[in-house]
This record gives C-alpha cells, sequence and structure tokens, in this order.
C-alpha cells in the first residue's frame, strides 16, 4: 500500500513536470531588442505586377537605344517598347547567317538564305500583360459599312506570346509611357516568329531543338531595326524510317525586326507583261459579286523632293528625296570593288528614264565603328569567302504595299570561278582573253561588274526575263556594228550569258559579247519608278499604264517580257540566245569544236596534272546538253503571250509544224547522229574523259524529254485544235524511228554509242506505257497522281502500238545481223515483250 502511494505520488510529480515543461514550451516568449531588429529587415513578400524601373533595369543594364531600347542586364534580355508603337506594324525576317555542315543540303540551308518571314504587332492585353500577335494581309477590305467588319471577324490574328510588363518607364522627352519585357525564353526557346518556318524546318531535315547546347549571342537595336543572333542546334530527321538520325546541326541564325512605315507607300498594280516581282492579297471590294486576287509590284519609294515636284512634272530630271544606296562590304578585296560599285552606278542611266538623276549608286562603306551592315538602313553588297560559286539579290518589302526596305546582296567569293568557266567555253573561240586559267584581273573585274549589275536589278524589283534574248534575229548576233550597239538581249536580267553565237571571222568585241543594261531594263524601270502623283490609288493607275505597255509593245518587241516559269515556250529559256534555237545552236557547237581540240593547251599549267582539262570538258560537254534542252523545247512548244483585252492576237498558240520539225531534224544531225567530235582522244588518254556516259546521258535526257506524256498529249492537243497543219505525235515518233533504228533497214552494224542511244529509245517509250512503274520510285502520292492522269490519256496507247510496231521491226532485224549487234537487238526485243506482256 505504501510502495502504491508512492508509486502515485511519483506519477503526478512527473505530470506536474511535464506541464510546466509544456507551459513553457507553448508560452509566448517576448521577443528581445535584438530579435525585433533581426525581423524588421526581413523581406516582404514579393508584391505582383510592375517593379520600378530601377530595380529591373539595374545600373549592371547595357542598353542599346532604336525604335525600342535592348537592354542586357548580366545574362537577360529586355525590350523597352514605348506605348506609341504599340499596335505598329514590325516586318520579322529570319535568315541563316552561318551554315551548318550538312552534307544533305539541297537549295535550303546556306548562309544568307531566308528561312522566315513575319509581320508582327505587341498589343497591350490585361493584367499588365502585352500580347505579340502575327498579322496575315492576305485578306483585306476597306468597306467599313460591312464587309470590312466581316473579313475582320473571319480573320482573327493569332497570338504567339504573351509577356508580363517588368516595369514601367515614363520618357519625358518623347511623352510616352514604355513597358519593360523580358524576352529571353522567348529567343532562347524555337518559334516560327523567329527562326525557321516549319515548312523550311521540314525542307532541311531538322528536328528538336537542344537549349543546352544554343544560346543568345547579340540582340542589337538600331532605329529601323533589331539584330537578334542566336546560335541554335537540332537534331536531324531521318531521311527514311529505318535510317538513325544524324549529327546534330548548328546555326548561327539572325532575325530583322524591321518598323515598317506608318503609312504605307501607294503601290502599283504588277502587270504580267512587266518583269516585277510581286506580293498580293484577296481583296474583298474590288469584285462586288466575289473576290479579287490583288498582285502588287515590289519596288523602292522614289519621289521628288518637295521643291522639285513642279520640275518632274514638267520632265526635268530631279534627285530622289531618298536616293537608293548600296554600300560595299569592307571585307571585300579591294581590287574588285570599283568593279562592283560600277554595277550599281551602270543602273543610274536608266532610272533617268523615270525622271530620276543620281538615283541610285554604290559607296564604300565608312571607315566608322558606329556604322554597321546590320542597320537596316544600309543595303550592301556582302562579300562571302565561300566556295559556293552563286551570288544573289534577294530583297525585303512591305507586304502592304509592295515597297523594298532594304537589301543585301549576297556576293560568294567563288562566283569567279563560274563566271571563268562560262566566258571559257562561250567566249574562248572568239576571245583570246578567255582561254587561260586564270583571268587577267581586268577581264574577271568586268565579269564581276555584270553579275553585280544582274544582282542590283533583283533587289531593284525586276525578275529574270527569260524571253529578252528571243527577241533579237539570230544573224544580228554576228553583226559587229549592231551588236556592239545594242547588246546580245536587251535586259541583262535574262539568262544570256554571253554571245556564243559570233564567230571568229565576224570580229566581234567586248562590247558584242558582255551582257549589259539594256533596253528593256531601261523600260521596266521607267514602268516601275515614274511618280504618277495625280492618280490617287493604284486602281486609277491601271488605265494609263496599261496603254504605256500596249504602246511600247508596239513600238519594238525588244519591250517583251518572257517569265521564267514557263516551262512550255521555247521563246522563255534560259541560257538561250537569238529568235531560233536550231540555227543558235549550230553556231555554238561550231565554237565548241573549235575549243575542245585546243582544251588541253589552254587549260595547262606548271606542275599539275590535267584536272582542268577534265573540268573544260565538262564544262563543253555541258554547254552542248543545254543547246539540246533549247531545241528540244520546241516539240510540242506552245507560246503564250500575255495579254489584256484591249490587244488583238491570240494568248496561247502552238509552235508551228515547221518549227518543231526543224528542231527533230537539228537532234538528228547533232545528237542522234553520234556527235563524234566530243570523243577526243588525246583529252580521254590525257583527262580521262568517258564521252560514252557523257553523250549517252545528254541523249537520254533529251529522249526523255521528248518521248513523254506530257509532249505527246500537247500535240494531240495541237492535233485536236488545227487539224492537218499540227505537227501529230505520230509524225513526231515515225521521224525520231527513221533518225535512231537507220540500221534496222540498213543492216548495218550498230556501234556501242547507237547502241546506248536505242537502248534509252525504248526506255523512254517503256515508260509511257508502264508509268506507275516509273513513278512508283517517287512517292506514293505520284503514283496517285500518274495512275488516275494516264487513264484518261491517249500518250499511252499511243506509245504502245508504236512499240508493238518497232519491236516487229527489231526482230526482223535481228534474224539477219551478227554479232554484238545481233545480241543488242535481241535484248531489245525480250525488254520489249516484258513490257508489252508484263507477267502476273
Amino acid at each position: 500500500m505504501k510502495r502504491l502511494h508512492l508509486i502515485l505520488i511519483l506519477s503526478l510529480c512527473l505530470a506536474v513536470s511535464f506541464d510546466a515543461q509544456a507551459f513553457s514550451l507553448f508560452k509566448k516568449k517576448k521577443p528581445e531588442k535584438k530579435e525585433l531588429a533581426t525581423a524588421a529587415k526581413a523581406p516582404a513578400p514579393p508584391a505582383k505586377g510592375p517593379k520600378a524601373y530601377k530595380d529591373v533595369i539595374t545600373k549592371k543594364a547595357k542598353s542599346s537605344k532604336g525604335f525600342f531600347t535592348v537592354h542586357k542586364v548580366e545574362s537577360s534580355y529586355f525590350l523597352e517598347i514605348p506605348d506609341s508603337l504599340l499596335g505598329r506594324d514590325l516586318l520579322v525576317v529570319n535568315r541563316i547567317a552561318k551554315s551548318a555542315a550538312d552534307s544533305r543540303k539541297g537549295f535550303v540551308g546556306y548562309a544568307g538564305d531566308q528561312i522566315g518571314e513575319n509581320v508582327i504587332r505587341f498589343e497591350k492585353g490585361p493584367n499588365d500583360k502585352l500580347f505579340l500577335k502575327t498579322i496575315s494581309f492576305s485578306e483585306r477590305s476597306q468597306d467599313s459599312t460591312g464587309m470590312y467588319f466581316s473579313v475582320l471577324n473571319s480573320n482573327m490574328q493569332p497570338i504567339m506570346s504573351s509577356f508580363d510588363v517588368k516595369a514601367y518607364n515614363k520618357d519625358s522627352v518623347l511623352k510616352t509611357q514604355n513597358a519593360v519585357v523580358e524576352i529571353t525564353d522567348f529567343v532562347n526557346g524555337d518559334n516560327s516568329v523567329l527562326y525557321f518556318d516549319e515548312r523550311v524546318k521540314r525542307s532541311v531535315g531538322l528536328a528538336n531543338l537542344f537549349p543546352d547546347r544554343s544560346y543568345i549571342d547579340t540582340i542589337k537595336a538600331f532605329p529601323m531595326n533589331i539584330e537578334i543572333r542566336a546560335v541554335k542546334t537540332y537534331g536531324q530527321k531521318p531521311q527514311n524510317p529505318s535510317d538513325v538520325a544524324g549529327d546534330p546541326l548548328t546555326y548561327m541564325l539572325n532575325s530583322s525586326i524591321l518598323l515598317l512605315p506608318k503609312e504605307p507607300m501607294k503601290p502599283r498594280y504588277f502587270d504580267s507583261r512587266v518583269a516585277y516581282f510581286a506580293t498580293g492579297y484577296t481583296d474583298f471590294d474590288k469584285n462586288p459579286q466575289g473576290v479579287e486576287r490583288v498582285s502588287m509590284a515590289t519596288r523602292w519609294r522614289l519621289e521628288p523632293k518637295d521643291e522639285d515636284i513642279e520640275k518632274y512634272k514638267k520632265g526635268e530630271l530631279v534627285e530622289p528625296k531618298k536616293p537608293i544606296v548600296f554600300y560595299i562590304d569592307p571585307s571585300t578585296p579591294k581590287k574588285w570593288v570599283p568593279y562592283l560599285k560600277q554595277g550599281v552606278d551602270d543602273w543610274q542611266k536608266a532610272f533617268e528614264y523615270a525622271g530620276f538623276k543620281n538615283a541610285i549608286y554604290a559607296l564604300e562603306a565608312p571607315n566608322d565603328p558606329s556604322w554597321s551592315l546590320e542597320d537596316a538602313r544600309h543595303s550592301a553588297i556582302v562579300y562571302k569567302p565561300s566556295d559556293i560559286p552563286n551570288a544573289s539579290g534577294p530583297h525585303v518589302h512591305d507586304p502592304r504595299s509592295g515597297e523594298i526596305l532594304e537589301t543585301h546582296i549576297n556576293w560568294y567569293h567563288n562566283v569567279m570561278k563560274l563566271l571563268h568557266d562560262w566566258y571559257f567555253v562561250q567566249t574562248a573561240a572568239v576571245d583570246p582573253r578567255a582561254r587561260k586559267v586564270q583571268f587577267d584581273d581586268e577581264l574577271m573585274g568586268q565579269l564581276i561588274r555584270f553579275v553585280s549589275s544582274h544582282e542590283v536589278g533583283h533587289t531593284l524589283g525586276l525578275r529574270h526575263n527569260f524571253g529578252s534574248s528571243n527577241t533579237v534575229p539570230v544573224e544580228k548576233l554576228r553583226d559587229k556594228a549592231w551588236v556592239e550597239a545594242n547588246g546580245h538581249t536587251p535586259s541583262i536580267m535574262d539568262y544570256a550569258r554571253f554571245n556564243y553565237v559570233a564567230q571568229p571571222e565576224d570580229n566581234i568585241g567586248e562590247a558584242g559579247l558582255f551582257p549589259r543594261i539594256g533596253i528593256y531594263d531601261n523600260w521596266s524601270i521607267q514602268w516601275g519608278y515614274t511618280w504618277l502623283p495625280d492618280f490617287k490609288t493604284p486602281q486609277d493607275e491601271v488605265p494609263y499604264l496599261n496603254k504605256w505597255v500596249i504602246e511600247k509593245l508596239a513600238q519594238d518587241k525588244r519591250y517583251t517580257f518572257g517569265t521564267e516559269t514557263d516551262a512550255n515556250d521555247p521563246r522563255n529559256q534560259s541560257e538561250d540566245l537569238g529568235d531560233n534555237a536550231m540555227l543558235a545552236s549550230a553556231y555554238g557547237i561550231k565554237n565548241l569544236q573549235r575549243i575542245l581540240p585546243n582544251v588541253l593547251e589552254w587549260t595547262k599549267e606548271p606542275n599539275k596534272d590535267y584536272a582542268n582539262a577534265a573540268t573544260m570538258y565538262s564544262e563543253i560537254s555541258g554547254q552542248f546538253s543545254r543547246y539540246m534542252g533549247h531545241v528540244s523545247r520546241y516539240v510540242a512548244g506552245i507560246y503564250t503571250t500575255p495579254k489584256r483585252v484591249e490587244q488583238s492576237g491570240p494568248v496561247y498558240e502552238h509552235v508551228p509544224a515547221q518549227l518543231q520539225k526543224d528542231a527533230v531534224r537539228f537532234l538528228d544531225k547533232q545528237l542522234f547522229t553520234t556527235p563524234v567530235w566530243l570523243a577526243d582522244k588525246n583529252l580521254i588518254e590525257k583527262a580521262g574523259i568517258n564521252p560514252v556516259f557523257t553523250i549517252g546521258n545528254i541523249q537520254k535526257n533529251v529522249l526523255g524529254r521528248i518521248i513523254s506524256k506530257n509532249t505527246l498529249d500537247k500535240l494531240l492537243q495541237n492535233e485536236t485544235l488545227n487539224g492537218t497543219s499540227a505537227y501529230t505525235s505520230t509524225q513526231l515518233l515515225d521521224d525520231l524511228k527513221k533518225s535512231i533504228w537507220s540500221e534496222l533497214a540498213s543492216g548495218k552494224a550498230i556501234d556501242i554509242y547507237r547502241r546506248n542511244l536505242q537502248k534509252n529509245y525504248i526506255d523512254a517509250c517503256i515508260a509511257l506505257i508502264a508509268p506507275a512503274q516509273s513513278a512508283a520510285a517517287s512517292s506514293l502520292v505520284v503514283l496517285r497522281v500518274s495512275s488516275s492522269v494516264s487513264a484518261t490519256s491517249d500518250a499511252t496507247a499511243i506509245a504502245r502500238a508504236h512499240l508493238v510496231k518497232l519491236r516487229s521491226e527489231i526482230a526482223s532485224a535481228a534474224g539477219r545481223a551478227s554479232g554484238i549487234s545481233k545480241a543488242h537487238l535481241l535484248e531489245l526485243v525480250a525488254k520489249t515483250d516484258e513490257a508489252l506482256n508484263p507477267q502476273k
């Protein structure tokens, strides 16, 4: 009992002790003074919304001012956007600055290539946000009473990104409130506003972005543009499902953000009879009972100064408010600078036809560290120390009006190799200066000048005029006085490099061999750049301009434009000369036959092998192949001559039958009758050329073009329209058979060149009767198209009937032949039987 009492007493003491400790633990302790001071300094919870400007753009900021101000604070980038520029249209142009090393490149993926373009706006959103929207001008309406709102409601512009406003800054000078937003994550990411358009990305074969191998290089602000450079690393998509993805690809990408004019320039509507690039939209107002596609020519804004307007109207030459100025990249080799500048200045005369003097010129870039090629106020010819044998003249234009804003012509160093090879193969027969591996600086400089002028033409808005050279009679190209006075093509925008028609006895000098700015170029600049203030709208200009074009075409056919996009019109071809390809090509071949025996002598260099000779043989055979292509375009050709209703005559007409027959006769003489002059024994022994392959490949390409469904269908159409006056598909195949299969009747032995020719002929015919088989290698889409179209075409029936008859003649000739000729013919019989009666 005593023990029980003791236990109870001890339990009670422990309980009291525990309660005392609990009281001590949970009792609110009065803080000491030191603790109170520390608590006062503790940071408050972060406030939501914008901060004070100085807390965001700190003293560590490195800033560059433009229409937006760019701030870099440590590794973060901010844009400071005035409220006066909210809602303004900004053009974003994305290009590759430095290219990835990728062996799969086709025509896209090189330094200087444009990879995307957008128009964007920053707009104020709720809760202190700015929205970035992409803007489309593809559909428009000005009718504010009805259609305008319908179009607007049906074309809500997408919000591509949202930015929290980090701070506001009041500008007391400009009296604006500027919103500060951070763009670091947006620029570091992968999006189609900056960087690759999704379609381009697919064509290059790019997959996901690797953020850990990508970073911002620089963001710079200028008065009219902001330049963003970023290094981006992407995975590669396998070319085929069974392939393993390749190594990552790293690019330096450049995005230019340009402030578009507040008031767009008055457009000039595109005319298909004058060679301008165009931009366009669907107009819901022009056609009261439908819609109409509107195309606007791309042009610089060229206007007289206010004080010279009356002089201009009186026909006096005046200087424009803002001339077109090109700066020469400081890294350009000094000896080529004068020639590049001259290529720009050569256009001054053309602008005088539009009423302006000193409208365009070139300057060397100033020796000023504040001057930058990246500044959008500066157009430039940019030198690229690259092995790419090319040059290009892109331009950036306002999609709302077609106004050209700036341009950077890309001049790749190795374009000189291209110029050398062109000039050698087209003029060495008549110009001794061309008979060298390395040209003198003066000759190369003049070649550079011509390329410069051509590319400048593109930056002025001009397209290729492939039909220009066709307006010159071939014999005029041998007339020394005429061709030296007028040039061998009326347009430097044609692909008519040099006068390959001129013969040694013509004694034609450089003025008659080189392309130059010609009569057509002067007219096209006059059409595009003549200031027409009396017409308030572009629609008001149309009747005046239409009448003007009609008058010019009536004056001289050299004012004709021939599009580069028409594969059916033999008048509009690249690399051709004169109004008759059969005659011009015959002269060209004579010159090639003069050059070929001298190739070893004209290309030799001390202590080197025969690689130069092999290269020039390839250029000569390539030039010969071009001549064959020019001629074969006449077979089943269709002339297309754009016209307005005020003009008489047809728009579409088939090439006359006699010209088509002349073309086939030419091919028989120059190509199907083996061009043995290409089989030069010295070159075979020294340079290791293979004329059997070279000649066979040219023949195969020509046969593939003229024995095709496209050709036979056009001939059938011609026969339907013009009856007995047409050159028919049956006549074509009969003429080809007489040329290519002459040994069947003569019993003559068939040499290796003719055997290859006949094999290629049979293959072309078989491809016609089995289109699904030939298309299957491409893709399922092509297969479907070929099969469905073939079912409604007579081309297959015509080819099959021809092949059946030819097979009988081959079999008969095989019975009389011997040796390899017999084996060859029997093989063709077997191949034909298999095609006509395929095994099920």
